[in-house]
């Protein structure tokens, strides 16, 4: 299982999918990207193909230790996204091998199904009651959006009363047979946020995403005294290090680490079991394409604490290709009630259409997020 080459393609709509083979012919996939900066995570995997080639494919423990500790700088996005990537493909080709699913390498799976949740509303959110709708219609039982579009660090009570019209809106067409989740996106400022959360207490939400950015972290213990709407964030957090204090402060109800930027499979693994001995749930991050969902599902099929997974179908940043585009079997994913059902092919569960890939990757991307601005001109949160 000695690694012989590794390959990267830029896919749109802003995905970076890394192939690793092995001498024996044997390949992993994984999902090594920033949203916005996948050229900088593709050099840095580059960078790192020379403590691989050679090695083990099943060395995964090693690897990860030799490729976070072995360049003295470690840790942020673009370093910990190459190698979450990397480690994914690696869990790939060793479940392939043994020719069980990674889960079943992690412990053994803990359930059949998870629930999972859908985008509606776009990034500045608007229409949602029909989005609500037609998801309910495709069976689906929890939504997430947006909760506000630019916001300045202490605004008007309009602003709130917009997030609060939306939210309503969409309890009027549904009742609480639709969960809802409000994302603040670190958009809002801790002032604001205090209001935004008090006032969305009577609509009962699954939870608020990031009320504040992750560099405050002082401000989730403050902001859990003023709300019982359970409190989630971790998408900017990146090993277990970087969710360390998180969970020790308790200002947080659900972790959300993102396979693809906190450090791969086993290492959000060891975040997962981390959080259950603060008995705080795990909802794993995931606007990002198959290999991404995929490694998603393997941890939460082997983590009690999982409660729920998002993924991108249909999700606004998929323009020009979306979820299913890239697999041989778009079945594996097929949403049922609310839920996809345990993957049991070996490794990751899915197969990569390389074919798509290849052509895809000619087209390319150069997905950025949008630079936004308050009305009177300063920088704004996206």
């Amino acid at each position: 299982m000695k690694i012989r080459s590794l390959e990267l393609f830029k896919v749109p709509p802003r995905w970076l999918f890394l192939k690793i083979t092995t001498e024996s012919g044997l390949v992993g996939w994984g999902e090594p990207v920033v949203e916005g900066k996948a050229d900088s995570v593709a050099a840095a995997v580059k960078e790192m193909e020379e403590y691989l080639i050679g090695r083990s494919a099943g060395d995964i423990e090693d690897i990860w230790q030799v490729l976070y500790r072995g360049g003295f700088y470690r840790g942020g996005p673009i370093l910990t996204s190459a190698i979450s990537g990397i480690e994914q493909a690696l869990w790939d080709i060793k479940g392939k091998a043994l020719g069980v699913p990674v889960y079943e390498l992690l412990g053994g799976a803990v359930r059949d199904k998870i629930r999972v949740y859908c985008w509606i509303g776009g990034d500045r959110p608007g229409n949602v009651a029909q989005a609500a709708k037609e998801k309910m219609e495709q069976g689906y039982t929890a939504i997430k959006m947006n909760g506000t579009p630019e916001i300045g660090w202490i605004d008007s009570f309009q602003v709130v009363q917009d997030v609060l019209d939306r939210v309503q809106a969409i309890r009027d067409l549904a009742g609480h047979k639709l969960d809802i989740a409000v994302d603040f996106h670190g958009r809002v400022h801790k002032g604001m946020a205090k209001v935004l959360m008090k006032e969305l207490e009577p609509y009962k939400l699954m939870f608020v995403e990031e009320p504040v950015l992750c560099e405050n972290e002082e401000a989730f213990v403050e902001l859990k005294r003023c709300t019982s709407i359970p409190i989630a964030t971790g998408e900017r957090n990146y090993t277990r290090w970087g969710f360390k204090k998180l969970l020790h402060d308790g200002g947080v109800d659900i972790i959300q680490p993102d396979l693809s930027h906190a450090g791969g499979i086993l290492e959000v693994r060891k975040i997962a079991a981390m959080a259950e001995a603060y008995d705080i749930a795990v909802a794993p991050h995931c606007p990002l394409g198959p290999i991404a969902l995929a490694s998603c599902l393997q941890l939460d099929f082997c983590s009690p604490n999982a409660f729920i997974q998002e993924q991108s179908l249909g999700i606004h940043y998929n323009q020009g290709s979306d979820l299913l585009d890239y697999l041989v079997d778009k079945t594996v994913f097929e949403y049922k009630d609310g839920y996809v059902s345990k993957l049991t092919k070996p490794g990751l569960g899915i197969e990569v259409n390389e074919e798509k890939v290849r052509e895809m990757a000619k087209i390319g991307h150069n997905w950025k997020n949008p630079i936004w601005r308050t009305v009177d001109g300063v920088i704004a949160e996206w």
